[in-house]
């Protein structure tokens, strides 16, 4: 019974027993000091005086200063309710500074386990370490996603070297071939001789492409690009690119059939411009099936002039399709060393695009690929230098 309300009766125990030891204490302190205490206690709170008895005698009367005494209790309990309140307040601390410690030494012991042992933290945390085990989680799935994230990066280049590393090598085997039967065979009839050229210099310039692919890989960072704005006809600008084109179309006998909305002016960097529409022709050229037409449009949409590149291709599957854009990731795998690139041609053009605000968006359906470019700061007519 009393164990059961142990925590209710002690606020009544304690302090009668600490009474009853006090007087005990200060008792058999009097009794063997010889009553040093009564004699303290009588002269410092007790006074004597005279009076006359019944009998008409003289009797001596002694009687306690309660005003004294009363002032003596008061600054006695001040001073022991300040000594207390001291006690409490360092007692207070040194516990708050024990349970950090504690709390310290859990998040230290669960975080060793982790970097060292890789094990878990609970999974019931105490309500007093749960702010510490959520941080604990939240610190593990960053450091998990952006592990994860740099092993993605490094196979991408790693796969990245080797696709270069065999496209290289192919036209660059085709070239000392050529070279090489050229430089043996000096009777070579002239047409043989004009073919051997020609398809060493086309290996050559495939070369020359690849290299350039490789610097890509630095020159265009989207953290680093400056642009250098001003006012382009588009529509020209567009017309310009497609024409360059025709030649590459002949090897899978292709065909742009385009609809340009005249008179369209971009404010814009030209070059960078340039070079996203470069590359998503390129881009369509290259994943197109042979004897097949290629869609292009351009119009305005409220502020922004909006590209539309749609060929005939090979689906691309939806979790290709939302990894397209990333640098040197490339939906087909097995493409040959003629065809497509080192993986970076979409990543730049969106970032081109981004860092003038616009965009770059991919769908692909029943063996349609569309690619839709987004350019802001687009009108009908031609701005002044100065409102430019």
């Amino acid at each position: 019974m009393i164990r059961r309300y142990w925590k209710y009766l002690r606020f009544i125990i304690i302090p009668l027993v600490l009474m009853i030891v006090t007087g005990v204490f200060f008792a058999v302190l009097d009794r063997f000091s010889s009553g040093i205490l009564a004699e303290w206690f009588e002269r410092m709170y007790m006074f004597e005086y005279q009076d006359t008895a019944n009998d008409g005698g003289t009797i001596i009367i002694r009687q306690i200063d309660w005003e004294s005494l009363k002032l003596s209790a008061f600054t006695l309990w001040a001073f022991v309710i300040m000594i207390l309140s001291w006690v409490l307040i360092v007692a207070a601390d040194v516990l708050c500074l024990r349970e950090r410690r504690k709390h310290s030494r859990t998040a230290a012991e669960y975080l060793r386990r982790y970097l060292v042992e890789e094990n878990a933290v609970p999974a019931d945390p105490v309500p007093e370490d749960t702010e510490i085990f959520a941080g604990i989680n939240e610190t593990r799935l960053k450091i998990s996603e952006q592990k994860a994230q740099l092993l993605r990066e490094a196979q991408r280049k790693n796969d990245l070297i080797t696709y270069l590393a065999h496209d290289l090598k192919t036209p660059l085997t085709s070239v000392l071939g050529y070279l090489t039967l050229l430089n043996e065979e000096p009777e070579m009839s002239v047409q043989q001789r004009a073919r051997f050229t020609g398809v060493a210099l086309k290996k050559a310039q495939r070369l020359e492409e690849l290299l350039d692919e490789i610097f890509e890989i630095t020159r265009f960072d989207i953290a680093n690009i400056e642009l250098q704005k001003e006012q382009v006809n588009l529509s020209g600008m567009l017309e310009q690119i497609l024409s360059e084109f025709e030649p590459l179309l002949s090897d899978k006998n292709l065909t742009i059939q385009s609809e340009i909305e005249k008179k369209l002016f971009l404010n814009c960097d030209v070059d960078k411009t340039e070079r996203i529409i470069d590359n998503l022709i390129r881009n369509a050229v290259s994943y197109s099936f042979e004897n097949s037409v290629i869609n292009i449009s351009l119009k305005k949409e409220n502020t922004n002039a909006v590209f539309r590149f749609e060929n005939r291709g090979k689906t691309i599957p939806q979790e290709k399709l939302d990894r397209i854009f990333d640098r040197f990731y490339r939906a087909d795998q097995s493409r040959s060393s003629s065809s497509g690139g080192s993986g970076l041609g979409l990543a730049i053009a969106r970032s081109l695009a981004q860092a003038h605000g616009g965009n770059i968006t991919a769908q692909s359906y029943e063996n349609t690929i569309i690619f839709t470019l987004t350019m802001p700061e687009c009108g009908k007519e031609k701005l002044d230098p100065a409102s430019a």
